[in-house]
């Protein structure tokens, strides 16, 4: 048990500007016995992490990734990518009844993965920044200007 929780990838919700966590509100939408599977499918996807490969998840393009689930002729995607932090980022819920997934459904996750890029740029350039300042402050300190 122990070297499972080792071996434990990170796997979080994206999180819009207003904190709303669209694929929570997605999950809490289904019927108890599906978002029981699909959460299941989650776990997996925490355990497994990146190696974890059809039929429980598969490739959309690039780094976009789904997780699957079919019960009956409904099919169950979760999209999400590995972000720099080695952190599964979910990014979008949806039930499909097609073979493909739509390219609406592409682009939220494109657009949730470029957003969520985006801040950890920001909190990278912040921390940045702060170092930069507490640097110069150390190399001013005693010095007449």
């Amino acid at each position: 048990m122990h070297q499972e929780l080792q071996n434990a990838w990170n796997v979080d919700f994206f999180a819009e500007d207003g904190g709303r966590l669209p694929v929570q509100v997605w999950l809490d939408g289904l019927p108890a016995e599906v978002r029981g599977k699909v959460i299941a499918r989650i776990d997996l996807l925490k355990k497994g992490g990146p190696t974890l490969d059809f039929p429980y998840t598969s490739q959309i393009e690039g780094r976009l990734r789904e997780a699957r689930l079919r019960m009956g002729k409904t099919r169950y995607r979760v999209l999400y990518f590995f972000d720099e932090n080695r952190t599964a980022m979910l990014l979008h819920g949806f039930t499909k009844n097609t073979a493909s997934v739509e390219e609406a459904d592409k682009r939220i996750g494109r657009a949730r993965m470029v957003r969520h890029e985006d801040r950890l740029e920001a909190k990278k350039l912040a921390k940045a920044g702060k170092t930069d300042r507490a640097n110069r402050s150390k190399r001013t300190k005693g010095k007449v200007k």
